[in-house]
């Protein structure tokens, strides 16, 4: 499975691992696909300390990331990066599987 994550984003997510008090060696970004959102499916990014059994587990930038074998079908090639704007901040994602969006960038189709 490939995804790439910037170097900004990493830093974002080790820093939130720090503050939660997560040891930094074990503990990961799980990113998951979810059902909902305006466009049918929605991403979610969480911490968590541990992946489950059935998790693809990569290492990307000195980063753990988990991800669920459901999700893994739709984040192939995708890059997930953190912004900040004049209108605020957050992490964005590119997905080369998205066949379409809305407008708040936080949900797709495929």
């Amino acid at each position: 499975m490939q995804i790439t994550i910037t170097p900004t984003a990493v830093t974002t997510v080790q820093k939130f691992i720090e503050d939660q008090g997560e040891d930094t060696q074990a503990a990961g970004l799980r990113v998951a696909v979810l059902p909902g959102g305006c466009s049918g499916f929605q991403y979610g990014l969480n911490i968590e300390e541990t992946p489950a059994e059935d998790d693809e587990v990569l290492e990307l930038e000195g980063l753990r990331v988990f991800v669920d074998p459901f999700s893994a079908q739709y984040l192939e090639g995708v890059e997930i990066d953190y912004v900040t704007t004049m209108m605020g901040s957050g992490f964005t994602f590119r997905n080369p599987n998205a066949t379409g969006g809305c407008g708040c960038g936080s949900s797709f189709t495929v």
